[in-house]
């Protein structure tokens, strides 16, 4: 396992980048703490792949150093990095039996082959392939040639990091949470390092210890789940987290009130005076429909998803969502809508600006 150290980072992939535009990596300087497990989420072109490749040593990157331990990796090649990587699309030995794919990188290493046997059986255990070890790895589906694909990576005990690049994306759908499970089960056994890009906020939610949201070659946060949700540092993270994600409203922020179309909202803490794009973010699950109290609303439609109903609504101007609760009855006269104080973030330029309790 390895603490990883990102020192000045950054990465075009223009030969003579000029601007902060042309770098596809912006300027990172970031710690990732040894035996963690990490999520790299963003929507696609944000720098991902980018980053996961420039730390397993497959691009070096056109600023600044990579550390594991304290040690500069930079310049090192792959395999001296000692690191697992597992691709979006399976990359397995055809003509090798499944057995003998997850087998590979223990024989490549000269381990005893007592121990090569207990630790494939034990990882075609984790991935449920016990059945097909003998099996030729031609002709198995792409789902099944992408768990042999995840067992190759696991197999490994000793590897400073295990690094996966949207593995899940040809796994059918029912095999998906049973993976992520074994993921999860295998970092709280061997707490190995572990960065797992995606852009399903589920995998990334559910896998890891702390989320690294990217946003346009920045990583623009980073935290636990409960972090993302409750306060977005920025107004990507409140879209991009919840389904449905942060409600975004433009707004005139003075002291404890934010005003929008000339009604105030109170902010529970002040302000300073603030420049630029000022909004005024609210998730879905911190507003409620009122037919007294609050401003006005008009609400455009209803839907039912089961644990609970999502309403759709206008909002002077501003599409905005409401979490209504399963049996909570919508009646016509409920057209105004209440924000709870506690619960609603200011943004200034997308960046979340911290308020002064009174």
């Amino acid at each position: 396992m390895a603490k990883i150290t990102l020192d000045n980072l950054a990465h075009s992939y223009l030969p003579k980048p000029t601007r902060e535009d042309d770098f596809a990596l912006k300027e990172l300087n970031h710690d990732w703490d040894d035996g963690a497990a990490y999520a790299l989420l963003g929507s696609s072109g944000c720098g991902k792949s980018t980053l996961l490749n420039i730390i397993s040593g497959l691009l070096h990157p056109s600023q600044g150093r990579i550390l594991f331990d304290g040690q500069d990796v930079t310049n090192a090649p792959t395999a001296q990095r000692n690191i697992a990587q597992v691709f979006q699309f399976p990359v397995v030995y055809d003509t090798m039996t499944v057995r003998d794919n997850l087998a590979f990188p223990l024989r490549n290493r000269g381990r005893d082959e007592a121990y090569v046997a207990e630790r494939v059986q034990d990882v075609a255990r984790m991935i449920g392939m016990e059945e097909e070890l003998s099996r030729k790895a031609r002709g198995l589906t792409a789902d099944a040639k992408q768990k042999i694909s995840l067992g190759r990576g696991m197999v490994r005990k000793d590897v400073n990091a295990l690094l996966f690049d949207e593995p899940l994306t040809v796994i059918d759908p029912h095999m998906k949470w049973e993976l992520r499970t074994q993921l999860k089960k295998l970092h709280h056994d061997f707490g190995h390092t572990m960065i797992y890009v995606t852009h399903d906020q589920t995998e990334a939610l559910t896998f890891a210890d702390k989320v690294v949201v990217m946003y346009d070659g920045r990583v623009v946060q980073i935290g636990t789940p409960e972090e993302l949700f409750e306060r977005p540092e920025h107004t990507f993270v409140g879209y991009f987290i919840g389904s449905p994600g942060m409600n975004v409203i433009p707004a005139k922020v003075e002291g404890r009130q934010a005003y929008v179309n000339g009604s105030s909202i109170d902010l529970g803490r002040g302000y300073a005076p603030l420049d630029g794009k000022v909004e005024i973010g609210v998730r879905p699950e911190f507003a409620r429909l009122s037919d007294s109290d609050g401003l006005p609303v008009n609400i455009r439609r209803v839907e039912d998803v089961g644990r609970h109903k999502i309403v759709r609504a206008d909002f002077f101007g501003n599409d905005i969502n409401i979490i209504a609760g399963e049996d909570e009855e919508i009646g016509a006269d409920m057209t105004r809508v209440v924000f709870d104080p506690a619960h609603v973030n200011v943004y200034a330029n997308d960046w979340r600006v911290n308020g002064e309790a009174a």
